[in-house]
């Protein structure tokens, strides 16, 4: 089953190499990869600004993907095979406290993520430890199922802000993780949900997964929301986020700003008693949750894609995705 994989072999520098799968060992499963997604992360890879510590080069990339069991290892069930899975990213030690506690992406024992410090999906297969894996319905659709790794990040974020039925919601960012999370909300029966963003253009596709009100950042805002989520990931953003909560708010981070970042003011957070929580990656909880709400239906996730290129084109992809251009939602990379 040889095939090709991407290798980043330094920031900028990238090569695609003839590939063989690597045969799993005890307790790892060896999935053929349908699909991979690309996010902003790994243009940071690619660019070499990923904080010192996320990143091993050499590295084969590839973090968000969709894919079938092939072949298990002594000790993994052998139902797995030919079923269609997802992963999770974090290869967490299980014996810490924090995993113990199910809090796998707060592992003490060091940084290890698929696709950052250890081989990634943007090759033909994907080698990993079988706890890792979420079993897929059978007519699962896997160029969907692609985007299920962003989608557990927002389930983390939409867990956290604990929203009830009826509450007042919003979204700040209006990219991938903001589309998301938009379908999570409204999965929750909000009385109201708004998406606030930079420009007009993901105002249709907005309302299409249920906000009830579009505005950007240049329009009057609300400042009596319930709970707010932000995904873009910069520091005026988590600001402006704040501004929208009424007191004693919940607010959910997402994004991470770029290093240096002003921070929230204390005082307006102490005075109006806000709760901010936040997300970094997706613990098995977020996983499991979003696995079923994806075979429940109550996720468009195709729509959000908009470009699907070959391993070949790994450079044009990585381009596209830091393009600004608002034609460009989801790009996936095919073996």
């Amino acid at each position: 089953m040889s095939g090709a994989a991407v290798v980043v072999d330094s920031p900028g520098r990238h090569r695609l190499v003839p590939y063989e799968p690597r045969p799993p060992e005890a307790g790892e499963a060896l999935v053929r990869v349908h699909a991979t997604g690309i996010c902003g992360s790994d243009r940071e890879v690619y660019q070499g600004n990923r904080p010192e510590g996320y990143v091993r080069y050499p590295l084969t990339p590839g973090h968000e993907w969709s894919g079938t069991v092939d072949t298990v290892g002594a000790g993994v069930p052998s139902s797995l095979v030919g079923r269609k899975v997802v992963g999770e990213g974090s290869r967490n030690c299980q014996v810490c406290d924090r995993c113990h506690a199910g809090e796998t992406t707060l592992c003490t024992d060091g940084y290890e993520e698929t696709g950052f410090t250890q081989p990634g999906a943007m090759a033909s297969t994907l080698t990993l430890p079988s706890r890792l894996l979420h079993v897929l319905p059978e007519d699962a659709d896997l160029t969907a199922a692609a985007l299920l790794e962003p989608a557990a990040c927002i389930a983390a974020a939409a867990i956290k802000a604990r929203a009830l039925p009826g509450e007042r919601v919003a979204v700040v960012g209006t990219g991938t993780l903001g589309m998301l999370a938009v379908q999570f909300l409204k999965a929750g029966s909000p009385a109201e949900l708004l998406v606030v963003g930079t420009r007009n253009d993901r105002e249709t596709l907005s309302r299409q997964f249920g906000a009830t009100d579009f505005r950007t950042w240049d329009q009057e805002l609300p400042d009596d929301f319930d709970v707010v989520v932000e995904t873009a990931g910069s520091a005026s953003a988590a600001r402006m986020a704040t501004s929208l909560l009424r007191r004693g708010g919940r607010l959910v981070l997402t994004g991470i700003p770029a290093p240096g970042a002003e921070g929230l003011d204390p005082t307006d957070l102490v005075v109006r008693q806000l709760e901010v929580l936040t997300v970094f990656g997706a613990p098995p909880q977020a996983w499991s949750h979003t696995v079923r709400v994806f075979g429940a239906g109550l996720l468009d996730l195709l729509s959000l894609v908009t470009h699907e290129l070959p391993l070949a084109d790994f450079s044009e992809a990585i381009e596209l995705v830091g393009s600004g251009d608002p034609k460009v939602g989801k790009v996936l990379l095919r073996p």
